[in-house]
């Protein structure tokens, strides 16, 4: 057993661009950084026999990386029909305007100021571009308007921020809110349980081959945070700079600034919950 499989949800390995399924291919951005891990995942969906193609968040504004999308789906055979964004963070969505410039597709968004084009997003969408089935799983927590993608064909699900390759992900507080993220998780929960999910493709960091294991760790994480958070409330640590400072003193100082608004979220959670 590779030390892989020891990990929450069966990493794949190396975050690299290429294929990842019979219908999605990756092509990795070049932002690394502590809170995008490797860069951000841009994903080319498409079924195998078709010329088109959906793209899913075109990632940065970065020429050279929306130029390599294009080339990439055009070196499978296939035009960009329509792109799709998980949310809009600028790491996924700033590059959206220009990509959609260079493919003359359309933008879909959940929240309407992403979008180009007439149509959005909504719980119960089903993408269908090239003969593609893509569903639209509404997801908030991360964000509020964050989103997945379910592709039945792959028993994948596409999962912006919700679900990251490596580590944990941050609920950006106030946008960000720990009940949606908690509810969210366990909707991810049952794509695995009732629907046959057991592949996460994620915006950062590499593919997850246990997508149910990946789901049950960040519950179980969230809950060990969430009970970290009320035992330093109870033992004085009131301010979130203080919760951070006390809660995690183990993680490198570089990503308390994004801890904090996921101890905010957390604070503000316990609150409504009569918890503290």
């Amino acid at each position: 057993m590779s030390d892989a499989a020891l990990l929450p949800g069966q990493p794949r390995g190396a975050v690299v661009s290429g294929p990842a399924t019979a219908r999605a291919v990756n092509v990795l951005a070049p932002n690394p950084s502590a809170m995008t891990l490797d860069g951000t995942n841009t994903w080319i969906v498409a079924e195998p026999d078709s010329d088109l193609a959906v793209v899913i968040d075109p990632g940065p504004l970065d020429e050279g990386h929306l130029r390599r999308v294009v080339e990439t789906a055009e070196k499978l055979g296939k035009r960009i029909g329509l792109t799709l964004l998980t949310h809009g963070h600028p790491d996924h969505a700033e590059g959206a305007v220009r990509f959609a410039e260079l493919t003359r597709s359309t933008v879909r968004a959940l929240d309407p100021a992403l979008r180009l084009g007439d149509e959005g997003l909504a719980a119960g969408d089903v993408i269908t571009t090239g003969g593609l089935e893509l569903r639209v799983v509404p997801t908030p927590g991360h964000t509020s308007d964050s989103l997945c993608f379910h592709l039945p064909a792959d028993g994948a699900v596409l999962t912006g921020d919700t679900i990251l390759g490596r580590g944990t992900t941050m609920v950006a507080h106030p946008d960000g809110r720990l009940g949606d993220y908690l509810d969210s998780l366990r909707r991810l929960r049952s794509l695995t349980t009732d629907d046959g999910v057991h592949t996460v493709l994620p915006g950062h960091g590499p593919v997850l081959e246990d997508a149910q294991g990946a789901v049950e760790f960040y519950l179980a994480h969230r809950a060990s945070r969430l009970a970290q958070v009320e035992t330093a409330v109870e033992n004085g640590h009131l301010t979130a700079s203080e919760v951070v400072a006390h809660v995690y003193a183990d993680v490198d100082r570089s990503l308390w600034p994004a801890a904090e608004l996921s101890v905010r979220a957390q604070l503000d959670y316990l609150r409504e919950h009569g918890l503290i």
